[in-house]
């Protein structure tokens, strides 16, 4: 199949094929007698199987990893393609705590709004002035006095 094939059959885009062939994930097709590149099923498995694990959020270097291991047997190397996904796991765990932090910081900045826009027009926005006073260094409502930036404080 030509690599327009195999990019509708899997979803990714042609460049990005061409990528992983440079990268070496993905090895070269043959050539058809009028040149054009020949990608046989094994190709497209292979490019299904990168696909899944960027869905996945691992790293080009480590679905490289992944790929050595495919056809292993070597306990060590099983080994490693177990550690591999701890610590993915544990990367996936670290962002979904800073993205649980986020939500609670957005959620006491939401506070300082409550709705009713036209009966402020003299005071501002509850919003926008927390945010000016961060930016000045002072505590707001999304982060503590404790969690001021040091960049952001006074001189």
């Amino acid at each position: 199949m030509r690599i327009g094939a195999l990019s509708r059959a899997t979803g990714v885009d042609i460049e990005t094929i061409r990528f992983y062939e440079k990268s070496g994930l993905l090895p070269g097709p043959s050539r058809s007698d009028n040149g054009y590149r020949d990608y046989a099923q094994a190709h497209l498995e292979r490019l299904a199987f990168i696909r899944h694990c960027r869905a996945l959020d691992i790293s080009l270097a480590d679905i490289g990893l992944l790929l050595n291991s495919l056809n292993s047997r070597d306990a060590a190397q099983l080994a490693a393609v177990d550690g591999l996904v701890d610590a993915q796991l544990a990367r996936v765990r670290a962002r979904l705590a800073s993205m649980r932090a986020l939500e609670q910081q957005l959620v006491s900045l939401k506070a300082r709004c409550d709705g009713h826009h036209e009966q402020h027009q003299d005071q501002g926005c509850g919003i926008l002035a927390e945010l000016v006073a961060a930016a000045h260094g002072e505590a707001c409502a999304c982060h503590g006095a404790e969690d001021k930036h040091p960049s952001l404080a006074p001189p």
